[in-house]
């Protein structure tokens, strides 16, 4: 009955006590907890994140998401009005023009101007897109990087309030390629020592990118599930990447993935048979209940919100009624949830 249950986002509730949101990430990123799950069975361990290695065997691929956060936040004034403007940057489209979302968006109508910083960053508002985001060209002098690094904050979820004090720490150890408006979460658990560990062990890495964009931050507002229309997001799978994937099925072993990115991109990348090809594209896919996966074979995730596209592709993966039950436990045990909150374990 799985599939009939889970096409309607109430299906994906639970309370969550407030204070079980993580605000801060913990000093040591592999201590953490970890919540592991059987998937046939049911079954639940609790773990600290650390141990995920005895739950992983020579042969297996872990598939990590090498995307960097850009500091995508910008705070700026309306040119004239002097009124408070934020831009989040979601997806380059140009040289200098940007996909974003602007607050407060009602007064931000094309031919708009607004300024940042020192006047040394400015913003145009060329046209309103899907759902209000607004195509913006900046003007400015040298390199755009540099120029939002210095005048950008670290785009962090709305639900957490403390200002973070290290930007590093809502990156992973591996970033490497920018473009994301928000972290791949559960790749946030890593050092470069447990890596490491993991490949003594036999266990292959193997690095895509998908830009995380307004998708993660959407909430579902329709009822029905398949109404939902999911944003795009960029990815990239190389040779390499491909090759080994496909290649760690051929020889019977597992492809874990890292986070609902890393899944969402090696599903988008496969074709029916589950063989992933290389290259670059956009991808809208979204995975509820009822989908089959053909590259996935266990998942290291983030506790998600209620009713939210990832907790429904996870319930895709490990059955809605055990997602259900593994999140009413860790309320119970104090897990932490959400960006810098704890992990689990699918299998």
């Amino acid at each position: 009955m799985e599939q009939i249950t889970g096409q309607k986002t109430s299906d994906y509730y639970f309370d969550l006590p407030q204070e079980l949101i993580a605000q801060d990430p913990l000093a040591d990123r592999a201590s953490s907890r970890l919540l592991v799950m059987n998937r046939e069975n049911g079954g639940i361990e609790h773990r600290v994140f650390r141990e995920i290695t005895e739950y992983l065997r020579p042969g297996d691929t872990l598939v990590l998401n090498d995307t960097k956060v850009i500091p995508a936040r910008l705070l700026g004034t309306k040119e004239g009005t002097g009124a408070s403007v934020e831009v989040l940057l979601l997806k380059r489209l140009g040289e200098k023009q940007w996909e974003t979302l602007v607050k407060p968006g009602k007064k931000l109508r094309p031919g708009a101007r607004v300024v940042f910083g020192d006047g040394s960053l400015k913003a145009v508002i060329r046209d309103i897109l899907d759902e209000g985001n607004r195509l913006v060209e900046f003007e400015y002098d040298g390199i755009f990087e540099e120029v939002l690094d210095r005048l950008g904050e670290m785009p962090l979820p709305p639900y957490i309030t403390h200002k973070l004090g290290d930007r590093n720490r809502y990156q992973t150890v591996y970033a490497k390629y920018e473009g994301s408006a928000a972290a791949p979460t559960a790749g946030l658990h890593f050092t470069k020592e447990l890596l490491e560990q993991i490949r003594e062990m036999g266990v292959r890495t193997v690095f895509v990118t998908l830009h995380v964009g307004l998708g993660t931050f959407r909430p579902v507002k329709v009822e029905d599930v398949t109404s939902h229309h999911m944003h795009s997001e960029w990815y990239n799978v190389s040779e390499e990447a491909a090759e080994l994937i496909n290649r760690t099925h051929a020889e019977g072993h597992r492809v874990i993935c890292v986070g609902t990115t890393a899944c969402r991109t090696v599903e988008s990348a496969s074709d029916e048979n589950g063989i992933v090809h290389a290259g670059a594209d956009d991808t809208s896919i979204f995975i509820y209940p009822g989908y089959r996966f053909k590259v996935m074979d266990a998942l290291i995730t983030n506790f998600h919100l209620p009713e939210s596209t990832l907790v429904m592709l996870v319930s895709a993966f490990a059955g809605r009624e055990n997602v259900l039950a593994a999140y009413q436990k860790a309320i119970e045990s104090g897990y932490r949830f959400f960006s810098f909150g704890d992990a689990c374990f699918f299998y």
